[in-house]
């Protein structure tokens, strides 16, 4: 069996391990059984998870076993780490709905059959009918408030006021550790960086009562080299959903990062051999763009499948290089042809508002079939739509086909 370690610190995901040496020491000798945590606070993954996903991927794709642990029951107070306000409640019904559009994404990076096939856990099975005296009593009292306030997921909450259901976050996911390892074996946890503080403590209470097989690792958040996250765009998160986030938009988010970003994402987020990804990120200049193509097309393959992928790759070919097909394109449909240009914009989500839209093109940020549109009161003719369509485009970037009804 590969020592998926090695695997995983040659391709720069490990951030911190509370004990490296028996961790890759476990790793080697055994089949190792562990959890991955996500909550279920949306209908789809974002690219927040990708990183968690393609972890889980590679431990098992190593012979380890994925248990994926679904948040139904934390979830009902949400984490507190990076919030600056208390999370939202959710329903049972919107946890359980959520859970199983999860498990389609996940199931394009994990099997759920075989010797070490993953299964999908929720912890509302165990969390939601706690006693809570004899929860305080038996878990509770084996935690520090002064060292749980500590932990940098409080320290950020305390200014703005951090409740005390909010402080259970970090007793509950160390107890759901517990659970799992006496349930079913599993002896690590891992997960982001933002989750060490948690992470910690469920190492910790397993420890404390009488256990000395519990470890946690954490993995690299996916950042760019300034620090920022990745994943946010104009529209907000990029989601793992196509009905969300189309595939062309998926792929062109990763045809455009940053070249200092080019090879942290093929390590992170595709499965390409070492040696090809230095190969692609030694590239200067112009030929970085080539190594650009491939992270997209693979990143895309990896969430909506090469079809996808490819309508993708050949409608960005289309539109900045005049090659391949605009059929894969955005698009949005207008009810007539003679349409104010700002309703257009506004349909075609290229700005929230007429203002906005307005103060794009007095800016020069928008064009109409190549043709950079200065009139705010345009109204669009049937000379727009000479090849059936329009192409609408909002700075370099982002493209817009219109069609009419």
């Amino acid at each position: 069996m590969a020592n998926v370690f090695d695997i995983l610190e040659e391709r720069g995901y490990i951030e911190q391990m509370t004990h490296e040496q028996e961790i890759k020491d476990l790793f080697a000798k055994e089949s190792v059984p562990f959890y991955i945590g996500f909550d279920p606070t949306a209908d789809s993954l974002h690219v927040g998870h990708f990183v968690s996903m393609m972890v889980a991927s590679q431990m098992q794709r190593a012979g380890h076993k994925p248990i994926i642990l679904v948040g139904g029951g934390t979830a009902t107070i949400g984490d507190p780490s990076g919030k600056t306000d208390m999370r939202r409640m959710m329903s049972r019904e919107e946890i359980n709905h959520n859970v199983e559009c999860f498990k389609v994404q996940l199931s394009k990076f994990l099997s759920f059959e075989g010797e070490n096939a993953a299964i999908i856990v929720n912890n509302a099975d165990w969390l939601l009918d706690l006693n809570f005296v004899d929860f305080m009593r038996e878990i509770g009292s084996l935690f520090s408030v002064n060292k749980m306030l500590a932990a940098e997921c409080y320290k950020q909450r305390m200014e703005s006021g951090l409740t005390f259901f909010e402080l259970g976050y970090m007793l509950m996911q160390s107890y759901d550790f517990l659970h799992l390892h006496d349930t079913y074996g599993c002896k690590l946890q891992m997960g982001g960086n933002d989750q060490w503080s948690n992470i910690l403590g469920g190492v910790d209470l397993i420890r404390r009562v009488g256990h000395s097989d519990s470890y946690g690792l954490t993995f690299k958040l996916l950042t760019t080299k300034e620090g920022k996250k990745m994943g946010k765009t104009e529209k907000g998160a990029l989601w793992l959903d196509a009905n969300k986030t189309s595939p062309y938009e998926f792929y062109q988010y990763w045809r455009n990062i940053d070249d200092a970003d080019v090879r942290n994402v093929l390590c992170l987020l595709t499965f390409l051999p070492m040696d090809e990804i230095n190969r692609l990120s030694s590239l200067k200049d112009e030929q970085i763009n080539e190594a650009k193509k491939v992270a997209a097309f693979e990143i895309t393959k990896l969430i909506h499948g090469e079809d996808e992928a490819r309508k993708a790759e050949e409608a960005s070919q289309a539109l900045f290089e005049g090659s391949g097909n605009l059929d894969n394109m955005p698009t949005t449909t207008i009810d007539q042809v003679e349409t104010p240009i700002l309703d257009v914009m506004i349909s075609a989500g290229l700005a929230p508002s007429k203002g906005q839209a307005r103060t794009l093109i007095q800016q020069g940020g928008i064009t109409l079939n190549d043709q950079k549109v200065e009139d705010t009161t345009y109204v669009l003719s049937k000379d727009d739509f000479k090849q059936g369509y329009a192409i609408l485009r909002k700075g370099k970037k982002v493209f817009q086909k219109i069609l009419v009804k």
